[in-house]
């Protein structure tokens, strides 16, 4: 039993296989999300040519697609979150990370994917990274503990 790498803890054959192979037509956006990043898993690029959207298909370089997914290795997809883009609707946005390493460096693609439904069929119109939250630090008074821990105030322990 292989489960499917959209991570659904369903099988592969049970998950997005139907998808890929045009056995079935994804009923929502993050199903079709799903099997998109299954078939780059499994460097399927017709299936990823085919369910963008015919207007965002222009410049998509198809064997530079297909050798980029056959040399990462894949470790994952985490949905963050889905609005819309259920089986009534004909928009739906997917935010998500997929964890992968290209030659040898680990990296995250973080990116709001959005989808259109036309004729039954959903399509991948467009996307844009995510930016990285800010860090936000708390200023810590003189006279206030110590953020080690000791006990000590801060401006005779560590804000010396």
């Amino acid at each position: 039993m292989n489960s499917c790498p959209c991570g659904s803890g369903a099988t592969y054959s049970d998950c997005c296989e139907p998808f890929i192979t045009g056995a079935l037509p994804a009923k929502t956006a993050e199903q079709l999300m799903r099997a998109r990043y299954s078939a780059f898993v499994g460097a399927q690029m017709d299936f990823i040519f085919d369910t963008t959207h015919p207007d965002h298909r222009k410049g998509y370089d198809h064997a530079g697609t297909r050798e980029w997914a056959e040399n990462s290795e894949w470790h994952g997809l985490e949905i963050i979150d889905t609005i819309k883009g259920g089986v009534d609707d004909i928009v739906g946005q997917v935010e998500f990370i997929a964890r992968f390493s290209e030659k040898g460096e680990q990296r995250e693609h973080h990116e709001n994917a959005q989808f259109v439904r036309e004729n039954g069929n959903w399509f991948f119109s467009e996307g844009s990274m995510v930016k990285p939250r800010p860090v936000t630090v708390n200023k810590v008074g003189r006279n206030d503990p110590c953020i080690c821990g000791s006990g000590v105030k801060y401006k005779k322990c560590c804000g010396r």
